[in-house]
């Protein structure tokens, strides 16, 4: 059977390397850090969002960007950067910007969304849900503005439609922000859990899997290629590591690795910041997963802790924490939920989301005939692991799709 080597150990790459080696493939994982599951995947959202995706390109957003970036504590920040990179990847973003786009976009993420809660089911055998803080919690949007709530509450099939008495009351968490509250929609069926946690669970099984190779421990230089094939991966410290095939499932290094052989992937880092709390005995937290729509903020209870994600940083690969932003998110997270932990014992984390324009991955094939994607799933990498997975191991096999492709591959 052929060999596969997967580059990146987060949430995309171990479920790719699991769905390969149930698929038949021999499977090796390159991983760059000490510890799988250490980059984007170690301190996201925590929600499983299936049924609720929301494309970030969409009409009306131009206008709301541009007012955001002039905030503060905006969804959005924005740094030029002199890399064309960046301003390409905002025109295609722009061009994404319509509400037709939006439209099929949406369905398609819905149709992921579904292939992926299928996936966490059959996964739940090899890995119990009560290794990584699974709930199956609900979700309820919040909207502060009547009219963004009514429209959306017009929408069919939107779920149930609460008042803001109802939220605070079904959720007691949201009693302080109640005044706030124009309404909620709420839909059963969504998750949250410990991503991190999850890739740690998911690695331990993969190392028992018979067809399961070893993790590579190394950060991979550049892709080797000749006459139309991957020859091999060189490492920095000078080492080749080589195989049959192989996947980048890397994040945002997928992009510069993709470039040492001349495809250019549409991926840019957005970055965003989780706040984690832990929750003590007399704390409100919440039971269901929060979605803050206007503000775009989440807040999920992870075993016992309260994760809170938010903010989209358009800065380039940058990790540092902006002490303006973090203060910013704190004060909306204490008038918010002021009881639902201990923010005197907040830690702050931030992460690169690697995000195409149209918010879709990119699964499968590229120009070579052996080097296969798993990239861009944005701030929905836990979300869409699953389905990606088997996707990607679908089509390395030949077999036809459960539903058309269209959007989710790489135009060469």
């Amino acid at each position: 059977m052929q060999q596969v080597i997967v580059i990146g150990g987060g949430v995309v790459g171990l479920t790719s390397a699991w769905w390969l080696a149930e698929a038949g493939y021999d499977v090796s994982v390159l991983e760059r850090a000490p510890e799988v599951g250490s980059g984007s995947s170690y301190g996201n959202g925590g929600q499983l969002s299936y049924r609720y995706v929301s494309p970030l390109a969409d009409e009306g957003v131009p206008l709301k960007a541009l007012q955001w970036m002039f905030q503060d504590t905006g969804p959005l920040h924005f740094r030029p950067e002199a890399d064309l990179r960046q301003y390409r990847w905002l025109a295609s973003f722009l061009a994404h910007c319509r509400a037709d786009v939006n439209r099929k976009t949406t369905a398609k993420l819905l149709a992921l969304g579904e292939l992926s809660r299928q996936g966490m089911k059959q996964l739940e055998v090899v890995v119990p849900l009560e290794k990584f803080d699974w709930r199956d919690a609900g979700k309820l949007v919040v909207y502060r503005s009547r009219d963004v709530f009514e429209k959306a509450a017009g929408k069919p099939g939107a779920g149930e439609i609460w008042s803001p008495a109802d939220c605070a009351a079904r959720e007691p968490a949201l009693a302080a922000a109640e005044p706030l509250l124009a309404g909620g929609i709420y839909n059963s069926g969504e998750a949250v859990a410990d991503c991190h946690a999850f890739c740690l669970a998911l690695a331990e099984r993969l190392r028992e899997h018979p067809r399961f190779r070893g993790f590579v421990h190394g950060a991979a230089r550049r892709l080797l290629a000749d006459k139309g094939r991957v020859t091999g991966i060189e490492l920095d410290d000078g080492a080749i590591v080589a195989a049959d095939r192989y996947v980048l499932a890397a994040g945002i290094q997928s992009r510069n690795l993709s470039d040492t052989v001349g495809v250019t992937l549409p991926l840019y880092p957005l970055k965003g910041y989780s706040l984690t709390a832990p929750i003590r005995a007399d704390d409100v937290a919440p039971e269901i997963s929060v979605t803050d729509f206007e503000r775009k903020v989440l807040y999920a209870r992870i075993g016992d802790k309260l994760r809170v994600a938010a903010m989209v940083d358009m800065v380039g690969e940058d990790l540092s924490h902006n002490a303006k932003r973090v203060d910013g998110l704190t004060r909306q997270v204490k008038e918010t939920m002021p009881r639902a932990a201990d923010y005197s014992k907040l830690s702050v984390w931030a992460g690169l989301r690697p995000a195409t324009p149209s918010s879709a991955p990119i699964i499968g094939a590229t120009r070579y005939d052996n080097l296969w994607l798993n990239v861009g799933h944005g701030p929905l990498g836990f979300t869409f692991a699953c389905g990606s997975a088997s996707l990607l191991a679908g089509a390395m096999r030949g077999e036809a799709p459960p539903f058309s492709l269209e959007g989710l591959t790489l135009k060469n």
